[in-house]
């Protein structure tokens, strides 16, 4: 250990008292501090999943309520389901800018605020404009899906649980969308934004947040982070030489950071360690919206009615798709602490691209009447998709996301990855219901089989293997000539 460490240390234990966090008594407290930091943005995942769910079941009760399709057109209807992946575009460029010069704590409480203040508006609302802003205003929440709440679950936990947390996060969020289903379908929908509206006001425990010690080691603050450090991961041998390292890290790019100009943006863009990563992030991406699942989710009651054509079927089938999504994604969790994440997502992925095929056959002989609809094998298919797809790539996504991110471009990486995440999960969720007329629901689940299926080979040639993997030794493989076996 290096004098310097050993000062900061020194300074730490003799102003926080207890120098060792082996006892017994104080074995789970680091534990409990991470969860203390992961559970407000857990709930603000959650909310979020309350928000992204309430269209689809808000839509059609106010056209039943009003006894017209034209209460909310089909126009404004998709700009609902869809808008907040426009209007995060910017927040993205705000929110990565804001935690590369604020930290974590402050960008989080405005998030965590402006839910707060989008579902009074959508519990006061009695138009559709008023309906729309709040939908906008979700967009921040969803621009800080793919880089805040990623940062933060990332950066405030240690390795032994990073995993876990992170895979919870996704879970979470279609938790959100069950219960806002749930709600919806039994109860007046807006009984949707007043839960969210109760359930946010816990994350004003942020307040008693520390900083990242991770922001602020970038910034020079290294006793503040040492303390930081220390308050979350505990105070051992081990942790030290892991601040050490994360000091020795930061005072070197600290060294070397220049002026942001444009040979500076031509260097990144042309990084290994950039362009790669980032690559393969946004194919991963593509591969999971293209699976559909967002869309499904999105427009489920519209979907299943199309095959079924029955409305109240549509709902309790919608319910169970819900269910089995998150327990899926429960399962995946545990299948990744034993499985190569890999593996698991090329054997899932091409799983659910079988189930596409199989679905788009099925309602194409329904529709050439050679055979006749059959709810129990329509549920069956259905339930078989979702399950494929939870299991993989909806849990995948994140942590995978976070762990192929390097540290000296995270916040270009993440920007970038949201931002075209955002762009295509806006368009697809935006122009389904154009596609669902042009091409029939046979026609829809094949235009998905095949493009998640081709994003599928295209990771199955670039996407390395990162369980048990350090963030170093996957930076060295991306950093490498050329896509050598990265068992």
């Amino acid at each position: 250990m290096s004098n310097g460490m050993k000062d900061y240390y020194h300074r730490v234990v003799s102003n926080e008292g207890d120098d060792d966090d082996d006892d017994e008594g104080n074995k789970y407290r680091p534990l409990l501090r991470q969860i203390l930091i992961t559970s407000p943005a857990w709930m603000l995942l959650f909310a979020t999943g309350f928000s992204f769910g309430a269209p689809t079941v808000f839509i059609p009760q106010i056209r039943k309520e009003k006894n017209s399709t034209e209460a909310i057109s089909d126009e404004m209807a998709s700009w609902l389901s869809s808008v907040f992946g426009y209007s995060s575009l910017p927040w993205i460029i705000v929110i990565c800018y804001a935690i590369t010069r604020l930290g974590r704590k402050i960008p989080f409480m405005f998030v965590s605020i402006n839910t707060f203040v989008f579902n009074v508006i959508l519990y006061f609302s009695t138009s559709n404009t008023q309906m729309l802003i709040s939908e906008i205003l979700q967009g921040m929440n969803h621009g800080a899906n793919l880089t805040l709440t990623i940062i933060i679950l990332s950066e405030y936990t240690s390795p032994k649980y990073r995993g876990v947390f992170l895979t919870i996060k996704s879970a979470t969020f279609y938790w959100g969308v069950w219960c806002a289903n749930a709600i919806g379908t039994f109860l007046h929908w807006k009984y949707i934004p007043l839960t969210a509206i109760v359930l946010i006001l816990y994350n004003f425990v942020s307040f008693l947040w520390p900083e990242s010690p991770h922001w602020l080691a970038s910034e020079g603050r290294f006793e503040e982070c040492a303390r930081s450090y220390f308050w979350l991961m505990g105070k051992n041998e081990s942790t030290i030489q892991e601040l050490e390292r994360l000091v020795n890290s930061q005072k070197e790019c600290i060294k070397n950071r220049r002026t942001f100009d444009r040979h500076r943006i031509f260097e990144i863009l042309t990084a290994k360690l950039f362009y790669k990563p980032t690559l393969v992030c946004i194919v991963m991406m593509l591969q999971y919206n293209f699976t559909g699942k967002i869309v499904c989710a999105m427009y489920a009651i519209d979907i299943i009615k199309r095959i079924t054509g029955s409305e109240s079927t549509a709902y309790y089938v919608m319910l169970l798709l819900d269910g089995v999504t998150v327990l899926g994604m429960y399962f995946g969790c545990f299948l990744t602490r034993v499985v190569k994440r890999r593996s698991l997502l090329m054997t899932s992925g091409t799983t659910s691209v079988i189930f596409l095929c199989i679905l788009s056959l099925y309602l194409y002989l329904i529709n050439l009447a050679f055979i006749n609809e059959s709810r129990f094998v329509t549920i069956g298919l259905l339930v078989g998709f979702s399950l494929s797809v939870s299991i993989g790539p909806v849990i995948l996504l994140i942590s995978t996301h976070a762990e192929l991110t390097p540290l000296k471009y995270k916040s270009h990486c993440m920007a970038v990855a949201a931002i075209s995440y955002n762009i295509v999960s806006g368009t697809l969720l935006k122009m389904s219901p154009y596609i669902f007329l042009a091409f029939g629901m046979h026609g829809t689940f094949l235009f998905y089989g095949l493009t998640s299926g081709s994003c599928l080979l295209i990771l199955y040639f670039c996407l390395p293997e990162t369980k048990d993997k350090t963030l170093q030794e996957i930076e060295d493989y991306f950093e490498a000539d050329v896509f050598d076996g990265f068992e």
